[in-house]
């Protein structure tokens, strides 16, 4: 009638039963997917924002933006005069050498002149003068699309 020791388990502790902790040995990857989904967001976000480090206030137009397979290579010039071959300033007489240096199709080599709308006129002429007269066919002036207002 009464409970014997040996019943019990030992020294008078209750036995757990379906109750063993075992270790888990999974690794649970939705914490690191959704931080690479915000960082994803936000290199998207970022990322055409970092296409050109050189500051120009460029002039509006209502021309419709060019299908562009590749990057060009840029040329601009501020709002000082100071002319810029993708983001290191250059004097305006290596301009030419510099481009030719660097185009790798040659004289069809996509070339966008960006000129801040304070920048004196002559100068940006002067620079598109001795691209045009160096033989490149493909120089275009970049602006930004005109806000309705």
């Amino acid at each position: 009638m009464g409970m014997s020791a040996g019943q019990t388990g030992g020294r008078g502790g209750h036995r757990r039963r379906g109750r063993s902790r075992a270790l888990m040995s999974e690794i649970n990857v939705t914490p690191m997917v959704d931080v690479m989904l915000v960082l994803l967001i936000i290199f998207m976000v970022a990322a055409p924002m970092m296409t050109v480090g050189v500051p120009i206030d460029l002039p509006e137009t209502q021309a419709k933006p060019l299908n562009a397979e590749t990057q060009p290579i840029t040329i601009s010039v501020n709002q000082g005069g100071q002319i810029f071959l993708q983001e290191t300033e250059i004097p305006i007489g290596e301009v030419v050498p510099k481009l030719e240096a660097i185009a790798k199709t040659g004289y069809e080599e996509r070339i966008y002149v960006r000129g801040d709308k304070a920048a004196d006129y002559g100068t940006v002429m002067q620079v598109m003068a001795r691209i045009s007269s160096a033989g490149f066919k493909n120089l275009g002036l970049v602006t930004l699309q005109e806000q309705d207002q």
